[in-house]
């Protein structure tokens, strides 16, 4: 991302704090950028300077630096001397100065850092004698430098250093850094010198610029460190930003009982609770705070051991979320008394408190409502919905996967969807555990508290069914050997049989052997209608309450929901639903249904189809008579059968071992024999791009007429019992208009032959999943009342790879080379397939005004790509019951804002 000026004569690759401020994050970094702000609101602040986030670009491009840094890091070092009376590495009264990682977004931890640059075996002494005399601290401090150095910035296996001290302890017989005196740590630095040489080749570097230099550029390759990169690939952040080093005169909160370093936040982050929260820990530095080898004190406890720097602290964290209108996360250093401020920004916080805070700040009118909107999302909204387990005691997990479908759940283990559903029916709960899933396993999954798999990912079968059913999900457990027919699966040396009980953790991916107890939800309880917020004491609860009903007022964006069954679309309306976006006719088929389906895909007679087409017909018409009722008076999108024939056929193998084994035994296999010439007439090498959708329905006479009838039946049914049906009904898989216009045509007489005078209007429109009906988007308007975007299949079509097949296969390796930022189908590929769904919606209105559009793709309940399809101009998504708050959490930010941007 390095700009095109980069490279040109004069320009400023470094800044000053005083020249600085927050807006400049893009090029100071957040950390260079809030140390400039504090500067400016003159609290105090070390002095320093920062070298931009550009510098970083184009030495990472380039592998050297640009040609005026140097100079410029001299000039600016030599203003930060004069301001401190110190020069860097002077002998008798040496400059000490940190060097400082800072991103624009905060990635804690990710990059490095080097504290103490300037010393050698020279200042020293000369340090010790800054600090009265206290040689211990100033032998410390060495020491210091040289395990930072060492490992940021020549990779010194850090354990060596760990090793070292830890037998220095020990032939000190303490466990107590402080217990080591200054002789101790004089011949530790010793043995850090003798670890820097074996592994470096060379003496520790004694110029102190030499050292500045050296931990600048490490800082910047510390960017494209694997950890680095890994994070930014969880938080979204782009890869091409770089990392600002900043450069900061050093304070030192080791000198003593009267100095010490600590964290505080204005707010708790846990909660959002208001009050005083924090670590400080007395004569020590900052990375002991972090690594935890000294137990540190309550914030509280400062005003104690220093009341005058605490009354300073507290004054300065008020001012601090005054100025920022948000909770504050600092660092800070009192050096014998002394407050410095090293570090502060809008600080991370629980998706809890995400909430609760911008509820607070709204009642301290300190920001508005729409504000408020802003600094949450719909990533932590979904986090609030699940329940948690109840861990009282660390507990060993049994094994761990990839959580695919956050939340807890408990019960019973099952091996078939049929066990599941008789266990559930009997009031058991029950966790489905497979090698993977298909959609015969569908029951079984509605009927499960949770799913569990030892293949598969994030967007495997099992993963995307559960997330679209609100079920706990563990997938990828591949540690796991599960046997089916044994009915049992081992790890580990540990088998697990059916009916012993395990609890899994959606979210961790951990799997425990056991009960491990469940929280439910209270945000759940609110969206279920169990909870009244108006009533309730809960500060989330009534934050949630707030906010949504805010972003219900500012989204133009309709939310509707992908639902199969009434007791989906009840709990989808709870949830805001404002209709149904996509109800699939094959999940209708499975179970006692499929001999049915069966039947009818095999007749080869009209005799035989019309038999099936019959028995099939009341119970679609039960169906959609449920739904309806249960939507009285919204709209309800029903998508014709779009199976792939294989999920309807038994398998091609399975029949022709069937039919030998039966030959073979004498056995009468009439039937299977001819059911096994039928499935080899049907097999396809893809099924997913074979005969399927509109093809299946053109093929087999009277399918899709016998699901409109039932459809439109069922409507005026409601009707006349004085509820208001309003079904659209959607063609599928459509490439060309002509496809369309056949199934219209046909669908028109049957509607106009039941609704009579019902009153009952009846949509007819299509589904754009192949990338050709996108193209070809103007045309097929002219036949269809409305669009809607089946971005599952047009992603998988438009990248030409099947989404059950290559997660495991490659996308890893993708996500990992940057190919990917993120799944396409987790979140819309806005370059390629977002483009095909811009195309068809400006070509689809081009031809017909005012043309209705959605989209009921997973997509439909992804933060990001809600703000997407608000930019295109759709007029709803559709998504799982559970996602539903989600979708309309994210329609309302993205009628704020333009820019999709989430809160981080």
């Amino acid at each position: 991302m390095a700009s095109r000026d980069t490279a040109s004569v004069g320009h400023k690759w470094v800044y000053d704090f005083t020249e600085g401020n927050r807006e400049l994050k893009d090029l100071l970094g957040g950390k260079g950028a809030n140390l400039a702000e504090m500067t400016n609101l003159g609290l105090p602040v070390p002095p320093g300077f920062t070298i931009t986030t550009e510098a970083c670009q184009a030495y990472l491009a380039s592998g050297t630096a640009p040609a005026e840094l140097a100079e410029q890091i001299t000039a600016h070092l030599t203003s930060l001397e004069r301001a401190m009376g110190k020069r860097l590495g002077d002998p008798s009264d040496p400059l000490l100065v940190s060097v400082r990682s800072g991103a624009k977004f905060s990635m804690p931890g990710m990059m490095e850092t080097v504290l103490n640059v300037g010393l050698n075996d020279a200042s020293v002494t000369g340090l010790a004698a800054q600090a009265g005399g206290n040689e211990r601290f100033a032998w410390d401090s060495y020491r210091r430098l040289i395990q930072m150095f060492g490992k940021t910035v020549c990779e010194v296996p850090g354990e060596e250093f760990e090793h070292a001290l830890d037998g220095a302890k020990r032939a000190k017989g303490t466990t107590n850094d402080l217990d080591l005196d200054a002789a101790d740590l004089r011949a530790l630095v010793d043995t850090y010198k003798t670890i820097f040489r074996k592994h470096t080749g060379r003496d520790f570097p004694q110029t102190p610029r030499e050292q500045l230099d050296l931990a600048i550029f490490a800082v910047f390759g510390s960017w494209n460190a694997e950890r680095a990169v890994l994070y930014r690939r969880q938080e979204r952040i782009p890869a091409d930003l770089g990392t600002a080093v900043n450069v900061v005169a050093m304070v030192f909160g080791n000198l003593g009982p009267d100095s010490g370093t600590g964290v505080a936040f204005t707010r708790d982050p846990a909660s959002g609770a208001q009050g005083i929260y924090g670590d400080y820990l007395a004569n020590a530095q900052g990375e002991d705070v972090v690594a935890g080898i000294r137990s540190t004190v309550p914030l509280q406890e400062l005003e104690k051991l220093d009341p005058r720097s605490y009354g300073e602290l507290l004054g300065i964290m008020a001012r601090l979320e005054e100025h920022y209108l948000d909770l504050c996360d600092i660092e800070f250093t009192i050096e014998r008394g002394k407050l410095w401020m090293l570090q502060t920004r809008v600080g991370k916080r629980t998706a809890a408190a995400a909430f609760v805070i911008a509820g607070q700040l709204v009642d301290e009118g300190l920001i508005d409502l729409d504000e408020a909107l802003h600094r949450v999302n719909g990533a932590q909204l979904a986090q609030l919905m699940f329940p948690r387990f109840r861990l009282e005691h660390d507990v060993a997990p049994l094994a761990a996967g990839i959580g695919a479908s956050p939340g807890a759940a408990v019960g019973k283990v099952v091996f078939s969807a049929e066990r599941a559903v008789e266990l559930a029916g009997e009031g058991e709960s029950v966790i489905l555990v497979r090698r993977e899933t298909s959609p015969d396993d569908l029951p079984g999954m509605i009927a499960a508290q949770g799913i569990l798999t030892s293949r598969g990912g994030k967007t495997s079968h099992a993963a995307v069914v559960a997330r679209g059913m609100g079920k706990t999900c563990v997938c990828g457990a591949d540690a796991l050997d599960v046997n089916v027919r044994s009915r049992q699966f081992t790890v580990d040396g540990q088998t697990v049989r059916e009916g012993e009980v395990v609890s899994i953790d959606g979210t961790t991916g951990r799997i425990y052997r056991g009960e491990v107890p469940v929280s439910p939800s209270e945000v759940v309880r609110y969206f279920e209608g169990s909870l009244d917020a108006t009533e309730s004491g809960d500060p989330l609860v009534q934050a949630v309450h707030r906010i949504m009903a805010h972003a219900d007022e500012r989204r133009r964006l309709r939310v509707r929901t992908n639902a199969d069954t009434g007791e989906d679309a009840a709990r989808a309306r709870r949830f805001g639903a404002e209709g149904i976006g996509l109800c699939r006719t094959e999940h209708m088929f499975l179970g006692d249904r499929r001999e049915l389906v069966e039947r009818l895909i095999l007749a080869r007679t009209d005799a035989d189809r019309q038999e099936a087409l019959a028995a099939l017909l009341p119970l679609q018409r039960n169906d959609f008579v449920e739904i309806f009722r249960e939507m009285d008076g919204q709209p309800v999108t029903v998508r014709l059968i779009d199976p792939p024939l294989h999920e309807f056929l038994p398998p091609l193998e399975e029949l022709a071992v069937n039919v030998a084994v039966a030959q073979e035994r004498g056995q009468d296999a009439a039937k299977e024999e001819a059911l096994l010439t039928a499935v080899r007439r049907m097999h396809e090498q893809n099924p997913m791009l074979g005969l399927r959708g509109v093809r299946l329905g053109l093929v087999i006479p009277g399918l899709f007429a016998m699901q409109v009838r039932a459809i439109v039946e069922a409507a005026v049914a409601c009707a006349r019992d004085g509820q208001v049906a309003r079904p659209e009904i959607m063609v599928p898989l459509v490439g060309a208009v002509q496809e369309l216009e056949t199934v219209r045509t046909e669908a028109e007489k049957i509607i106009a032959e039941v609704v009579g005078d019902s009153g009952v209007e009846v949509l007819v429109g299509t589904m754009i999943e192949v990338p050709r009906a996108a193209l070809t988007a103007g045309q097929i308007a002219e036949a269809a009342e409305f669009f809607s975007f089946g971005t599952n299949d047009l992603t998988q079509m438009g990248w030409g790879f099947s989404r059950d097949d290559v997660e495991g296969a490659f996308f890893w390796r993708y996500l990992e080379l940057g190919i990917f930022g993120i799944s396409p189908f987790e979140s819309i590929d806005r370059d390629g397939v977002g483009r095909l769904v811009r195309i068809a919606t400006e070509e689809g209105r081009a031809a017909r005004p005012g043309l209705k559009i959605g989209v009921c793709g997973e997509h439909g309940g992804d933060p990001e790509s809600v703000h997407f399809f608000h930019e295109v101009g759709l007029d709803y998504v559709s998504c799982s019951p559970f996602r539903v708050p989600v979708a309309r959490l994210e329609a309302g930010r993205a009628a704020i804002t333009t820019t999709g941007s989430d809160s981080r």
